[in-house]
């Protein structure tokens, strides 16, 4: 549905189609206290995080962070956020997570730490997306289906 226009002086005040208008400068969400808070998910997991300056601690479930991941891999994953936004050791993590395993819990709190840090410094967001922090990762297991041993494996065949 196109407007008519009678004059090139009507054509240059015209709105351009498929212009994007500026996005919204997002602004910083704190507490009174100075905590940024975000929720992580990956699998069945579900994290509650709050970010706020200090010194590099990571404390999950009341616990170091070094205690509750042991693998190094799971706490690399905590990391990465921090990493990719070179501030390391510059804020404190409190986080409590529930359900899922070890590896999907350490999923869910780097889902978290990533979305708390962009709301902390909304300039922080576009290298959070740009490597996929902020997207929740919407795998999960297959549930099993009847007939089946599991969710696409079958019973073993005999022929007699």
């Amino acid at each position: 549905m196109a407007t008519e226009l009678s004059s090139f002086a009507e054509l240059k005040k015209a709105p351009v189609a498929g212009t994007v208008a500026p996005a919204a400068v997002r602004e910083r969400e704190v507490d009174s206290q100075g905590r940024a808070y975000a929720t992580g998910r990956r699998k069945n997991a579900v994290a509650r995080v709050w970010v706020k300056p200090g010194t590099g601690k990571i404390t999950v479930n009341g616990r170091d962070q070094a205690i509750y991941f042991a693998r190094p891999t799971q706490q690399m994953v905590i990391q990465q956020p921090f990493d990719v936004s070179q501030r390391r050791d510059q804020f404190d993590v409190f986080a409590t997570v529930s359900g899922g395993g070890l590896s999907g819990q350490a999923g869910a709190v780097r889902h978290g730490i990533a979305q708390a840090l962009a709301k902390f410094e909304p300039a922080l967001r576009g290298a959070m997306k740009s490597n996929g922090f902020l997207t929740r990762d919407s795998r999960v297991v297959e549930r099993k289906k009847y007939g089946r041993a599991g969710a696409r494996r079958r019973f073993q065949f005999s022929k007699r």
